[in-house]
């Protein structure tokens, strides 16, 4: 048997090659490769044996050679295939090891230049991948280094049937299609968001304990990017609790995409990725109660979110009730052995929590619907959206703005038709999620109960008739927040006129399907 071994993660290779060796397999290698394993005491012989022909320019043309493709892709089963590379003096190769160049930790650093990536791009690597991927039947292939001892073991036992050939070569065609689809991504012009033609590139991250119902298998993958994302659930860590579920991963996306928009402290409670308390305070423990608050008792079973560290007399609090997570940048040594000792409760860090303004980031939302994905640019609030047009008589006081721009933020990550009622920066009561939006409205009054006098009323779209807004002004709100642009918007502003209210317009709309 012969195989050539050429890798750049050369983790685990030499014991494999050693282990090779043992079993009688002559061993071809490139450069770095071949460099390491002598190395390592090992005898290894160069492609330029295989080929006859030395490694050119710089090393760009190596195995592009019909001795390495010719034995690679030889069916055994065809006496032609054989005789021809008898004639051409070629033998069989029976097993490629191959990983390909560190593009995407090439690319990933500070000020590299084009001409440094365009090296770091593998040609002979996934060349020999697919040509073996193809054959497999008669080629092992093996891309992944934890692949080594459960296949040296097969190999030593001789039982590899075509079960595992097929599998691993499922594995290469993955790896440089992964590959390929970091190097589009790159080679793409910035301000081609929406292309044409695009593939994402997915690696699993961890299994997760069901998925949306106990009878649903789950796991986490983690997109590749180019650029590592500040504020990616790939970098979350599990302090206590068990294994984080699907829904578990909803929430803590959510919380990562509403407290994103609040530079201040503040505490958000989830519940089926809605916040159903949210709240800004200077003082953490009283964000906390204040967005408890907001419904305690959908709050049981929920995920608490802060964009603070979690300190002593917040854990107090939040030990009072149960919940399902806690998501926060980190926790004080005195808070992590309080809510440590409930063994259900999961307690995750995720440090990116505590930057501001998260939501600027450029990326593309996808959607899984039926024989495709819908893909969108991400949804933020622009700088115009802080300074609303007033359009009624009446301006907003300070009080009134400060909380109806809060109440902008929180409604902008509730379930269409969105309504968020709001007082001193605390969510009163929301309405999510229901074909008619002056249905959200009751059902936020009616959550916000008695506090609704003095509070303002926010909506992620515009009201497309008065009966919503004067349902609420009939309840004590005295401000109002929406985008505009309804035919209506005229009777709309004639009736807050009428009860004395400030409305502001964004201009922008904010639905979340």
């Amino acid at each position: 048997m012969r195989s050539i071994i050429s890798v750049s993660n050369k983790s685990g290779v030499t014991d494999f090659a050693r282990g090779l060796q043992d079993l009688g397999v002559k061993i071809f290698s490139t450069g770095g490769t071949q460099k390491a394993m002598k190395q390592a005491g090992l005898d290894i012989h160069g492609i330029s044996e295989l080929t006859g022909f030395p490694e050119i320019l710089d090393g760009r043309v190596k195995t592009l050679h019909p001795a390495v493709h010719g034995g690679i892709l030889a069916r055994r089963d065809l006496t032609q295939h054989l005789a021809e590379l008898a004639n051409n003096n070629l033998e069989p190769i029976d097993i490629i090891v191959v990983n390909l160049y560190p593009f995407v930790e090439t690319v990933r650093k500070e000020g590299v230049s084009l001409d440094e990536a365009l090296e770091n791009i593998d040609i002979g690597g996934p060349s020999m991948l697919r040509s073996a991927a193809k054959n497999f039947s008669s080629v092992l292939v093996i891309v992944d280094p934890e692949d080594y001892a459960p296949i040296l073991q097969k190999l030593r036992e001789g039982k590899i049937d075509m079960k595992e050939r097929q599998r691993l070569a499922q594995k290469a065609f993955q790896h440089v299609a992964i590959y390929d689809t970091a190097i589009a991504e790159y080679l793409r012009e910035e301000e081609d968001i929406l292309p044409e033609e695009m593939t994402i590139a997915l690696k699993k991250s961890s299994a997760l304990r069901y998925g949306e119902n106990p009878h649903q298998q789950a796991a986490f993958y983690v997109q590749q990017e180019l650029k590592e994302k500040k504020n990616s659930l790939s970098l979350l860590e599990l302090l206590n609790g068990p294994q984080i579920s699907f829904n578990n991963l909803l929430d803590f996306d959510a919380a990562v995409d509403i407290l994103g928009n609040f530079s201040t402290t503040t505490v958000a409670v989830f519940k089926h990725t809605n916040s159903c308390g949210l709240a800004s305070h200077d003082n953490l423990a009283e964000a906390y109660r204040r967005a408890l608050s907001g419904d305690p008792i959908a709050a049981f079973g929920g995920v608490v979110a802060s964009n603070l560290v979690i300190d002593l007399a917040t854990a107090e609090e939040i030990n009072k009730h149960h919940y399902d997570a806690v998501i926060a940048p980190g926790y004080d040594k005195e808070s992590l052995e309080l809510l440590g000792r409930k063994k259900s409760l999961r307690l995750v860090i995720l440090p990116q929590l505590a930057n501001a303004s998260m939501p600027g980031e450029s990326f593309l939302d996808f959607r899984r619907v039926k024989g495709g994905f819908l893909a969108q640019t991400a949804d933020v609030i622009s700088e115009g959206e802080s300074s609303p047009h007033v359009v009624t008589n009446r301006q907003p006081t300070e009080q009134e703005l400060s909380d109806l721009l809060f109440a902008w933020r929180a409604v902008k990550c509730i379930k269409s038709n969105g309504i968020v009622i709001a007082k001193d920066r605390t969510l009163l009561g929301m309405g999510a999620g229901q074909p008619s939006r002056v249905v959200s409205v009751e059902l936020a009054l009616k959550r916000a109960g008695t506090e609704t006098n003095n509070s303002v009323m926010a909506s992620d779209a515009f009201f497309p008739f008065p009966d919503g807004p004067e349902l609420a002004f009939k309840a004590g709100v005295t401000a109002v927040i929406q985008p505009g642009g309804s035919k209506k918007d005229e009777e709309v502003i004639f009736a807050a006129n009428k009860y004395n209210i400030a409305m502001v317009f964004t201009g922008t709309r904010h639905f979340r399907h």
